[in-house]
């Protein structure tokens, strides 16, 4: 969360003004578990691809879905709790790369990248798992304070 909380100028991440989310549902444990718990619109969703329409694959692995069923999900009132969960920390993975990187184009250019310390995965191809997620949080943490091995 110490990512979340170093703020530009503008009061937060590029994608997450895109995407609508208020920032406090990363930098507050409560709000965050209060949203997942009554679960993430479909709209959140459909902004999120929006915003990144490269990685709309991540999105389809994430929700164990197709890319032509994708769009079903953007209908929903609420995802369920588990996606929900997954998507938000999904989303924050791509915010703190932002944070660590201090510019969204250069962020993506390395989640696209494949990283030795990955086991020479691209950050975004490890996304649709809990530990795939918390591998890349990990190397993003190593890069913020200069741990390089």
């Amino acid at each position: 969360m110490e990512l979340l909380d170093q703020t530009k100028t503008n009061g937060g991440s590029e994608m997450m003004a895109e995407v609508g989310l208020p920032r406090d549902v990363y930098t507050d444990q409560e709000v965050f578990i209060r949203t997942v718990r009554e679960g993430v619109s479909g709209r959140i969703l459909k902004k999120a691809v929006s915003a990144m329409p490269d990685d709309r694959k991540v999105f389809v692995r994430l929700l164990e879905t197709d890319s032509g069923n994708l769009h079903r999900f953007y209908k929903r009132k609420s995802l369920g709790r588990a996606q929900s969960e997954e998507l938000l920390d999904t989303l924050k993975l791509y915010i703190e790369a932002e944070k660590v990187f201090g510019d969204r184009e250069i962020a993506e250019d390395w989640l696209h990248t494949p990283v030795p310390a990955l086991s020479g995965s691209r950050p975004v191809d490890l996304f649709d798992t809990f530990a795939g997620r918390a591998m890349v949080r990990q190397a993003l943490r190593k890069i913020s304070f200069g741990e390089f091995s």
